[in-house]
């Protein structure tokens, strides 16, 4: 690309930016006007060298480009992109801030895809940031109206553009056409260009929104950093490599098979401590790849690396988790280089930008306590989030369909001819069913696909106990969470749904038609936190301010501090201690409790908190 095509955008860019900071773009505001600086003008301005600074000449009405490479004409000059794409206003055309905005992403998009692999950071960064802006100005991303429109011509304009992702130096990880999953399995919508934070300082996580500017991040490798060195440990028919340079710990190895990877002792590896088949599986979850096998003598990444679809998993307060051979570059296009015995089919990037190893994780996160803002800190999680999401329901339907099953005589034969595709199949009904995204429905049919798996084979009440029994071992395997509240809800539903399993497989059944897919749900409201364990750490309690003789009582100054967040949750399918209202709409009846020692149901309150909440009530419950 030609400086004067990155200075036509600089130049477009840098206007934007000023109208719509003088007020000639209420539909965008403020934030999109930082954006447009951080993250567009920014790193074009980089990339341009210091050509086409902001404010230059270009003529009042100036557009961006045309596909010849040269400047707009002046007061006639609109955005123009290549492929006879137009921009549906432009600056020149007299278009409103939005429809410049978007003539812009489509002018940049342009660009990128037809630079290609040569394309530099700067104008990948500043084009991931314009698609980012873009689609919520038009009112959504995959959903109907502009913004699926826009998407999808977005994605038209990068078709030819290789997946992968770069990284920039002191800069946020730049990816095209990458597929992205939540640490619960579910696929977040993405523009083709996206600019993913790796500073851990950004507000839009995990979207880069310029952040790494503003702190000064640095993206060198830490000279302290753990050594890279593969040691080999052999076992009885197979031979574990680690690096534990590479290592993010995620505890995948220790948490799963601790007799072989042994957190604290030394040998870290054991490998006759487990099964063959257990060692490959650790070996193939280690999502830094970190571990490696050699059998015979000879590395053999055939087995260490599973067949995967590319994508990468923005982990849960942890790093981003690559799968299915995803190329990783540096600025310029030369592959990042890697340590010994590095997996190339996955790794881990970091996310919180303290990583001593840049840019693989080091597993800094859980020293800097890095953290993800919490999407709603007051709504109640589904079965399926406690669960883990579908990496959770996958690991332990794998186990159950692949080790549980296989051995035993009474139910082992009903899943001889399985397809492979099974145990997935099973995990994303589960999800399903817990509260998580349609993806059995959308990928197999929904409840009368699953129906017709169970029609005619006559199960035997002996068969569907077993199948229980094993699932819930199967979920001891894997790590799904064992608190009362959940086993209660996930064992009722294994009743339920085997019950239901075993009416419609006899001959004589008639399953109803086009039923939904059940949606299950806590056991008598009784969710995580609304009880307190007995095993559990004392919290700290916000500190209570209680009223001063002749103090007028409020619900904010005063009320409010004495209800504990074990209280609340213990009282929230009736109604919220945490919301003035609330507690003025049910006051008699919590006092009523409160004079009994009732409520909470842990101990009586201390007689001076009650004497102010019962002020409280008596002059006028004061917000």
């Amino acid at each position: 690309m030609t400086d004067d095509r990155l200075s036509a955008l600089l130049r477009e860019a840098s206007r934007l930016e000023h109208d719509i900071r003088n007020g000639e773009g209420p539909d965008l505001g403020e934030d999109v006007a930082r954006r447009l600086r951080d993250s567009v003008i920014t790193p074009l301005r980089r990339a341009a060298g210091g050509n086409g600074e902001p404010g230059g000449d270009g003529g009042a009405g100036a557009g961006v480009y045309a596909s010849d490479g040269t400047g707009g004409d002046g007061a006639g000059g609109g955005v123009y992109a290549s492929d006879g794409v137009g921009g549906d206003g432009g600056v020149g055309a007299g278009g409103t801030p939005a429809e410049r905005l978007w003539a812009l992403t489509v002018a940049a998009t342009a660009e990128r895809a037809r630079a290609a692999g040569t394309a530099s950071a700067g104008l990948q960064e500043a084009t991931a940031a314009l698609q980012a802006l873009s689609l919520p100005a038009a009112g959504g991303g995959d959903g109907d109206g502009d913004g699926a429109e826009r998407l999808a011509e977005l994605r038209r304009l990068m078709a030819g553009v290789e997946s992968g992702i770069e990284v920039a130096e002191d800069g946020p990880y730049l990816a095209a056409n990458v597929t992205l999953y939540s640490w619960l399995g579910e696929r977040i919508a993405t523009c083709p260009q996206v600019a993913l934070c790796r500073c851990g300082a950004s507000e839009t996580k995990p979207l880069c929104d310029g952040s790494h500017s503003r702190i000064g991040f640095s993206g060198a490798k830490d000279p302290k950093r753990v050594p890279d060195q593969e040691d080999s440990y052999p076992g009885v028919g197979v031979t574990v490599l680690d690096n534990r340079g590479l290592c993010a710990h995620s505890g995948f190895c220790t948490d799963r098979l601790a007799s072989v990877f042994r957190l604290g002792r030394e040998p870290f590896v054991a490998p006759s401590g487990g099964r063959v088949d257990e060692i490959i599986a650790a070996v193939r979850a280690c999502p830094s790849g970190a571990l490696g096998l050699a059998i015979d003598g000879r590395e053999a990444r055939e087995v260490a690396d599973p067949v995967r679809e590319p994508a990468v998993e923005v982990s849960k307060d942890g790093p981003y988790r690559v799968t299915g051979g995803i190329r990783l570059t540096g600025e310029g296009g030369a592959a990042v280089p890697r340590n010994r015995g590095a997996s190339p089919e996955h790794y881990s990037l970091c996310r919180c930008g303290h990583s001593l190893n840049k840019p693989f994780c080091s597993g800094m996160h859980w020293n800097t306590s890095f953290k993800d803002p919490v999407p709603d800190p007051d709504g109640e999680v589904t079965l399926f989030e406690w669960t883990g999401g579908l990496p959770a329901l996958t690991r332990m339907t794998r186990l159950f369909y692949g080790k549980l099953v296989p051995e035993d005589p009474l139910i082992g034969p009903l899943f001889a001819s399985m397809s492979p595709d099974h145990p997935i199949r099973v995990a994303k009904w589960l999800g399903e069913v817990f509260g998580g995204p349609r993806a059995y429905s959308e990928g197999y049919g929904g409840y009368e696909r699953m129906i017709s798996q169970h029609v005619g084979r006559c199960l035997t009440e002996e068969q569907r106990a077993r199948w229980v029994a094993l699932m819930c071992r199967a979920a001891d395997q894997a790590g799904v969470p064992q608190d009362a509240e959940f086993r209660a809800a996930f064992v009722a539903y294994l009743e339920w749904g085997s019950r239901i399993a075993l009416e419609n497989s006899q001959h004589d059944a008639q399953p109803p038609a086009h039923m939904p897919v059940p949606r299950w749900w806590w056991v008598c409201d009784a969710t995580p936190g609304a009880r307190v364990s007995a095993l559990a750490v004392p919290e700290e309690k916000e500190p209570v301010a209680l009223p001063a003789d002749g103090e007028a009582v409020s619900y904010g100054a005063h009320i409010r501090s004495l209800f504990r967040p074990q209280d609340r949750n213990a009282m929230r399918f009736a109604f919220d201690l945490w919301s003035c209202e609330d507690v003025r709409t049910h006051a008699e009846e919590i006092l009523k409790r409160l004079r009994g020692g009732t409520m909470p149901c842990d101990g009586a309150w201390p007689a001076e908190w009650v004497t102010a909440f019962e002020r409280w009530t008596e002059t006028g419950m004061a917000e």
